[in-house]
């Protein structure tokens, strides 16, 4: 059976970190549409230089662009049995996509998971990240940006994936080893 999980939460809920324990644990790889991202930026394909221009700035990829790197990976023969998506989709225009594009797979979402975090956390979090990684996507001002963007563009799916009775809330302000066991109980449920 395929297993296509899509999960959600803020700009550093622990999504990544939580998407690669799931990987191992479950034997599903782990799409991350960041990774896509940074592997097309890296290489400076078309799409990267196009993707830079919008992460710089903290805002979101067109959903076109994500789209088609997102299909060309689940069209991957490790994908065969499903995937845990990182990342993806972001906004209800990139989920209506995800679920014709799964359709075409003869396959659907099991679950989605949302990491639930307090924003004052998430804040400090992604501050933390920035200092120790280094990263260009995590300043002051990008963070700012990025709550922003995801307010209004990202948590309208919430209620789209609860319609569908497919959304599943895990408090992600726990130890990373008590977020990984919660998740990992939510997605065995539906395998």
């Amino acid at each position: 059976m395929k297993t296509f999980v899509v999960l959600m939460g803020a700009p550093g809920a622990g999504k990544g970190t939580q998407a690669k324990r799931l990987q191992v644990s479950l034997g599903l790889p782990q799409v991350a549409t960041g990774d896509l991202f940074r592997a097309n930026l890296k290489n400076e394909t078309a799409l990267g230089k196009l993707a830079r221009t919008y992460m710089d700035k903290g805002e979101l990829v067109p959903d076109e662009v994500t789209v088609a790197m997102v299909q060309d990976r689940l069209s991957q023969s490790d994908c065969e049995g499903g995937a845990i998506l990182d990342g993806f989709p972001r906004t209800t225009a990139q989920a209506e996509a995800l679920d014709e594009l799964l359709e075409e797979f003869s396959a659907k979402i099991a679950v989605v998971p949302f990491i639930d975090v307090n924003q004052d956390v998430l804040v400090e979090r992604l501050a933390k990240r920035a200092e120790i990684e280094g990263r260009a996507d995590d300043n002051e001002e990008t963070i700012r940006v990025r709550m922003e963007v995801y307010r209004s563009e990202t948590a309208p799916l919430l209620n789209y994936y609860k319609e569908k009775g497919l959304l599943v809330k895990v408090n992600g302000e726990q130890s990373i080893d008590e977020v990984t066991a919660d998740l990992t109980n939510v997605v065995q449920k539906v395998m």
